[in-house]
């Protein structure tokens, strides 16, 4: 069952937002972490231990601690090509076709997105920026509860868009087996990716982050992944480039008494059932709907195989919160900062600009956030945990950087290096003023 909340029992409940990077641990988590590290471990202080190992033992280390945390021994590291290669044609073809379609929108969207060269002489001689590539790039795609081909094509056809020569892939070894399942392979042979690692966790960030003797280290590690792998990106940020940390899925909807209880419902229960620490909560100023909805949920529910995790999830992080009216839940919608927002309303287009922080917007509908997990096109690496007040979801800005032009013409350059000569003196850098002083000539 799904709880319905006045504003301040809500604010005081699901609307908080978690402020470390390392809750409150599980009791299995810490048994297992006081056996693994010693008495008193923390996921922080077990991340630094593997990444120091990896940085210092290389192969070895990562072998030692995916046979450890995973369960395998693994014969390589890397992936065979050919079995990435031929993985498409194991996978049903509706399947494939549906991949591809992925694919294809998502590739078409970020071609869209403008990375442009420009330059003036209206400045002084030329000055400009120039956009270049990342030159190597390693994607964290998920292994957990489900295999998740989607996180694959939606980090790395940006990266290829943004003109990244050098991809590779790390995902986590199957339990059992250690194999990565046929659909992951087929999903990196469409996207024309021949480089994956059998790693995850913190010990597939420190091979990208450190290099070892089989894997070759990336200036830029993207990609979501659970509390280690967040945790290890933090770590070792600094040494490479990261694209954000990424805590667990959340959706928001602001609904009112024209949308569909059955489709709100469906949407919660599909955000709910990533994880027992996913979030979904819809906002809404109808109490009739609100109890519609929660109706549904309970009856939909009972269909659903996850219908365990929902019920974790929606009892301890979901939520239906009233308000006076539309503008209220569009102003604490905001306030929340979510990952997905969608807005099922009679006019859903008047309130867009009523919601500024969001990773994503889905408007009307018809525009759910299960398109958005998929085939819509965007990509569905997004910002969680309230970022979304300042940062963006994976785009092709993220695969590349910017080189500042500065080439002025002699009289410029004389004009200017009297200024420059000046705020120099006032911050008492005496070599700074001489420099400048040899050109004023």
């Amino acid at each position: 069952m799904i709880n319905i909340y006045t504003i301040p029992d809500a604010q005081k409940s699901i609307l908080r937002r978690e402020t470390s990077l390392e809750p409150d641990v599980p009791p299995a988590l810490q048994a297992s972490l006081n056996s693994l590290f010693g008495a008193g471990a923390t996921p922080e202080t077990a991340v630094t231990t593997i990444l120091r190992d990896v940085r210092q033992r290389g192969d070895a280390a990562l072998r030692h601690w995916t046979e450890t945390i995973d369960g395998v021994a693994l014969k390589s590291l890397q992936v065979d090509k050919q079995t990435i290669e031929t993985a498409v044609a194991r996978i049903p073809t509706e399947l494939k076709e549906a991949l591809e379609l992925a694919a294809s929108r998502i590739r078409d969207f970020h071609q869209r997105q403008p990375l442009p060269n420009w330059e003036t002489s209206e400045m002084g001689g030329r000055v400009g920026q120039r956009v270049t590539p990342i030159q190597r790039v390693g994607v964290y795609v998920p292994g957990g509860t489900a295999p998740l081909p989607s996180s694959l094509l939606m980090s790395v056809i940006p990266a290829q868009v943004a003109g990244v020569p050098e991809i590779v892939v790390a995902t986590p070894p199957g339990k059992g087996d250690g194999r990565i399942p046929d659909v992951i392979l087929a999903a990196a042979a469409i996207a024309g990716i021949d480089t994956i690692y059998t790693l995850g966790g913190a010990q597939a960030v420190a091979a990208l982050a450190f290099g070892s003797e089989s894997v070759p280290r990336v200036d830029k590690i993207v990609g979501p992944g659970n509390l280690f792998t967040t945790l290890a990106k933090r770590q070792v940020y600094g040494i490479v480039g990261i694209d954000g940390l990424y805590g667990p899925t959340e959706t928001v909807v602001v609904a009112d008494d024209t949308a569909n209880p059955a489709w709100v419902a469906a949407d919660m229960l599909a955000q709910a059932e990533h994880d027992v620490l996913a979030t979904a909560i819809l906002f809404t100023p109808s109490k009739k709907f609100a109890e519609n909805v929660q109706v549904e949920i309970a009856r939909q529910m009972e269909e659903l195989s996850r219908s365990e995790v929902i019920a974790v999830s929606l009892a301890n992080r979901g939520g239906i919160v009233l308000t006076a009216d539309l503008d209220e839940a569009c102003q604490l919608a905001s306030n929340f900062a979510a990952e997905h927002t969608c807005i099922a309303t009679a006019n859903p287009a008047d309130y867009v600009d009523k919601i500024p922080n969001a990773g994503g917007l889905f408007i009307g509908e018809r525009s759910f956030e299960v398109l958005g997990d998929y085939v819509a096109g965007p990509s569905h690496v997004m910002p969680t945990n309230g970022t979304a007040r300042f940062a963006s979801p994976l785009n092709v800005f993220d695969f590349v950087k910017i080189s500042s032009i500065i080439e002025l013409d002699d009289a410029t350059s004389a004009s200017l290096s009297r200024a420059a000569a000046r705020i120099a003196q006032a911050e008492a850098l005496d070599g700074h003023a001489n420099a400048a002083k040899k050109r004023i000539k």
